[in-house]
């Protein structure tokens, strides 16, 4: 479950204080697939940020999992990011100098996995993605779809509870995407949270929920009959 209350995030423009988030309150709980909507600036990724502390709200409170986490200590809630959540971004984020098995395995080496039950979940991965012929290749010899699969793989790959994808898609063509999406609903379906920012409505319309963001503020919060 995560909760935000009275969330604010400033930021400022020379004198000027610009709301990215202005007073935020928002709940969602286990096993959601939300999409977070709003045209350039409205918000969404800052919040996106402060759901998987990799940012801090100026003032406001967070609980993840009932556990309030917002004066936790840096330390604390890398450990709590590390564990709990997992990321996918448009641009995918992966090591250049790393091949495809070594980008996966590396969440589980900063956990201090051993070696040996690392390379059976990679392996693992690896074959559940597709991507077991394109283990040993580096990012730059994948192609978007391939480097996004393996970009999912590495965020999946400490069975995370949340997975947060901010525009998943915005680099692959429409066909690549779908399958993108496929393969995230797929973990909603096993159970996982998933939380997609994205400006485009179709991709948001899949979501069970779609919350609609412009200015800092929350202006919509629709759910579909049908989950």
């Amino acid at each position: 479950m995560i909760r935000l209350t009275s969330i604010t995030r400033t930021f400022h423009m020379g004198d000027q204080a610009v709301y990215a988030l202005n007073n935020i309150d928002l709940r969602i709980e286990s096993g959601e697939y939300v999409s977070i909507m709003g045209p350039s600036g409205s918000g969404k990724s800052t919040l996106l940020n402060i759901i998987g502390l990799l940012d801090k709200p100026d003032s406001g409170t967070y609980e993840l999992d009932n556990r309030l986490i917002t004066d936790w200590t840096e330390i604390e809630q890398a450990q709590i990011r590390r564990e709990k959540i997992g990321f996918v971004f448009q641009t995918f984020h992966l090591i250049p100098r790393l091949t495809a098995a070594e980008n996966i395995e590396l969440p589980l080496i900063l956990s201090g996995i051993p070696a040996e039950q690392r390379q059976i979940r990679v392996t693992q991965a690896l074959q559940a993605f597709e991507l077991l012929s394109r283990a040993h290749h580096r990012p730059a010899e994948l192609s978007g779809g391939q480097r996004q699969r393996v970009a999912i793989a590495r965020a999946t790959i400490m069975q995370p509870s949340v997975i947060l994808a901010d525009e998943p898609t915005g680099n692959l063509d429409h066909k690549i995407g779908t399958e993108v999406m496929v393969l995230l609903e797929n973990l909603h379906h096993s159970g996982t949270t998933l939380i997609v920012v994205t400006h485009d409505r179709e991709l948001g319309a899949r979501a069970h929920r779609q919350i609609g963001m412009r200015d800092g503020k929350i202006l919509t919060d629709h759910r579909n009959d049908i989950l």
